[in-house]
């Protein structure tokens, strides 16, 4: 059966991901200050102006927000006025307090640890919640196609701009690959979208066989593209205003782009800008560390994690494993031997990771998953899961 499936990426230009850029280097810096600092830290961005809120506990050590701000948008590439949005002169307001005693309680020590003592059980859960991992074959990285390519794309387009390629391209951007799959099986490319902000001595058409040569050209795979494939570049015609000076961002409103392109469950918060006692984001990471190791073992062609939490409990309240009709072992079999490779309590996820790094940064632009540098992204849980096929 034929079906296409699109996903999206944006660049770090947009205004969105310039949020959550700023809160995830808001938290580097409080970790390579205090590796247990408490974080849960949002940012927002509109024409001149940043706002920065949360709640913080950091132990030791003092963090210079404001110039974290300035520094992060100035990496971004804005760094001049008339982007309408400028490093330099842009307004900065701090609104942060530390961790709530009443979240802080259940953190500091489980429900369990009160009874066993065990150092694993001793960090309970920062938040009640559900979070989910996912993989597939269908790329060397377990992600979805359509996604890796826009990534790619998106990617792509910012190293263009950049290195001063095309000088008339300005941060802020979007793409979209669709992607005809038959009986799941990728077939070929349907459709590429792709919208770049740009200066306004451009004349759109230069600008549209500029980025078809020296952006989409360059990351879409030619065995998938043939005479029936759509492009469109920038399809209106004018993205002269963009970044927080077209748009407001928000840290957390691209969680989509920042996972599976939708190919399959999300979990109910964001990552960027929260430290990894909260299970929101270190017990995603680990969901698809699960599926990406229970895939690459064979036990499917893809499949997805769902870990829930209750606040202040260490142990996960459930373990959901659907393969999608994929699995050569049943999935209640999957699910039940997973503890016993798989330690879900937040205090051995964190230590298993090494999530008390500060290497967030690099996740809040271009997705948060499928890069292999990410501990979340090893395969060393192979062997043991195979076992399950005998």
């Amino acid at each position: 059966m034929k079906r296409l499936f699109t996903c999206e990426s944006v660049t770090e230009g947009h205004p969105d991901k310039v949020a959550d850029q700023i809160s995830d280097a808001v938290l580097d810096e409080m970790l390579r200050l205090d590796p247990y600092c408490r974080v849960a830290c949002e940012t927002a961005v509109t024409t001149g102006m940043v706002f920065v809120m949360g709640e913080i506990t950091l132990h030791k050590g003092y963090a210079d927000i404001p110039g974290i701000v300035r520094e992060t948008i100035k990496k971004i590439g804005y760094d001049k006025s008339e982007l309408g949005f400028d490093y330099k002169s842009c307004a900065i307001t701090v609104a942060i307090d530390e961790q709530s005693a009443d979240i802080a309680m259940g953190v500091d020590s489980s429900i369990e640890h009160k009874e066993s003592g065990d150092d694993y059980d001793m960090v309970g859960a920062g938040d009640q919640g559900m979070m989910f991992g996912y993989a597939t074959n269908e790329t060397e990285s377990y992600m979805p196609l359509p996604l890796e390519l826009s990534h790619k794309m998106c990617r792509k387009l910012a190293e263009v701009r950049k290195a001063g390629i095309l000088d008339y391209l300005r941060p802020d951007g979007k793409g979209q690959v669709t992607v005809e799959y038959d009986d799941n099986k990728v077939v070929r490319i349907e459709a590429v979208v792709l919208s770049t902000q740009h200066s306004d001595d451009v004349d759109i058409e230069t600008l549209r066989k500029d980025i078809k040569r020296e952006v989409i050209d360059k990351v879409m795979p030619a065995e998938l593209i043939d005479e029936n494939t759509k492009f469109y570049i920038n399809p209106t015609g004018r993205f002269v205003i963009g970044g927080p000076n077209g748009d407001s961002g928000l840290t957390g409103r691209k969680i989509i782009v920042d996972t599976y392109g939708g190919a399959c469950g999300h979990g109910g918060g964001a990552f960027s800008g929260k430290d990894p006692t909260k299970v929101d984001r270190s017990a995603a990471y680990y969901a698809r560390y699960c599926a990406k190791n229970i895939v690459a073992a064979g036990l499917a062609d893809k499949c997805e994690i769902q870990l829930a939490y209750a606040i202040g409990k260490a142990q996960p309240v459930s373990i959901v494993v659907n393969t999608y009709g994929t699995g050569k072992v049943a999935d209640s079999v999957i699910a039940e031997y997973l503890p016993k490779i798989f330690d879900f309590r937040p205090k051995a996820i964190i230590d298993s990771l090494d999530l008390r790094k500060p290497v967030y940064f690099d996740t809040a632009s271009y997705g948060h998953f499928g890069k292999a540098t990410y501990s979340w992204e090893r395969l060393d849980k192979v062997d043991s899961l195979k076992q399950l096929l005998k």
